[in-house]
């Protein structure tokens, strides 16, 4: 149960992750003011959807603003009183990083500067931000935890790595606290249509070639959408004394990807699945280390996958239209 009733600023309003915890703080009367900018990167279908949503509650505020345009998010946010922020909107995509790296400095880091220096104006208790289990590239050391040497092997990982940097620097002539995210693999209803899951069901629901990286060998950590909100909930409301930290947002449970992949050939009876080899950009495996979290937090009865895979299947055969373009 929420105790804070203060006004929250949630960037990236129409992304999975933002969407999914506007619509937990609305619920409870919460005034949320949202942005984002609609970006094309995958199907503006959904992010409409996810705000269309959101606009059902009387106490939701929303405006269509890009990060790094720094006018205009002074115009909106200057007039705006919050004390907490949860800054979710940034330019997502592992292999896209590699396509379009300058995208990456603009909105990852820029935008998030932007920001940062905005609020440094306003009486924000907590600043959060999302940063990503891609901050620790390929490792052969697991689960992975918090101190260990951080070497990303794209640019969406590096964009992350120089956020927690500002984040630590800004910290450190400022009363507002700063809590980075180390998403892993973050699923659920509702969710980013260009992640393997929803990926590969719209594959199935157009009965069109699904192409399995690297044959499925490797292994994600993945977190249900509700267990994040859980998450974002107690570390919303406790009172920490540190001024700057990160944590690992997973179940610290590592899922086969070609167990994943067959489970989903059965409950969709679809077969067209052709292996092809590993992508550059991807890490082999993602595990990571929780203990940190939970140790400040207290415990978490984490969604088992086979329950939140359900979910997804029930929801996507109700809203194919979503899926679908």
């Amino acid at each position: 149960m929420l105790k804070i009733k203060k006004n929250i600023l949630i960037t990236g309003a129409a992304g999975f992750i933002g969407f999914s915890y506007a619509n937990e703080l609305l619920s409870k009367g919460y005034i949320v003011y949202g942005i984002d900018n609609f970006d094309e990167y995958y199907s503006l279908k959904i992010k409409k959807k996810r705000i269309k949503l959101l606009k059902k509650y009387k106490n939701f505020v929303f405006k269509k603003i890009d990060i790094t345009n720094k006018k205009n998010l002074i115009n909106f946010l200057s007039k705006k009183n919050f004390s907490y922020v949860f800054h979710f909107a940034a330019q997502p995509g592992v292999r896209y990083s590699f396509v379009n790296p300058q995208k990456y400095l603009n909105v990852n880091i820029n935008g998030f500067i932007n920001l940062l220096n905005i609020i440094k104006n306003k009486k924000v208790k907590k600043f959060f931000y999302a940063s990503s289990s891609s901050v620790y590239g390929d490792t052969n050391k697991f689960p992975v935890d918090e101190n260990q040497k951080l070497t990303p092997k794209n640019p969406y990982g590096i964009s992350k790595v120089i956020n927690e940097e500002l984040a630590s620097i800004y910290s450190l002539n400022s009363n507002t606290q700063f809590i980075g995210l180390r998403f892993f693999t973050i699923y659920g209803e509702l969710g980013r249509p260009d992640m393997f899951i929803i990926k590969f069901i719209k594959k199935a629901f157009l009965n069109k070639k699904f192409e399995l990286n690297n044959s499925g060998e490797h292994y994600r950590d993945f977190t249900y959408i509700k267990d994040v909100i859980k998450i974002l909930n107690k570390l919303l409301n406790g009172n920490f004394k540190f001024k700057n930290d990160v944590f690992n947002i997973c179940t610290s449970r590592p899922i086969y990807i070609k167990a994943l992949c067959n489970k989903l050939k059965r409950e969709l009876s679809f077969k067209k699945v052709v292996s092809i080899k590993l992508n550059k950009a991807d890490v082999l495996k993602t595990h990571g280390n929780n203990k940190k979290l939970l140790k400040l937090i207290g415990p978490i009865k984490f969604t088992k996958i086979d329950y939140g895979v359900k979910k997804i299947l029930d929801w996507s055969k109700n809203n194919k239209n979503l899926i679908i373009k």
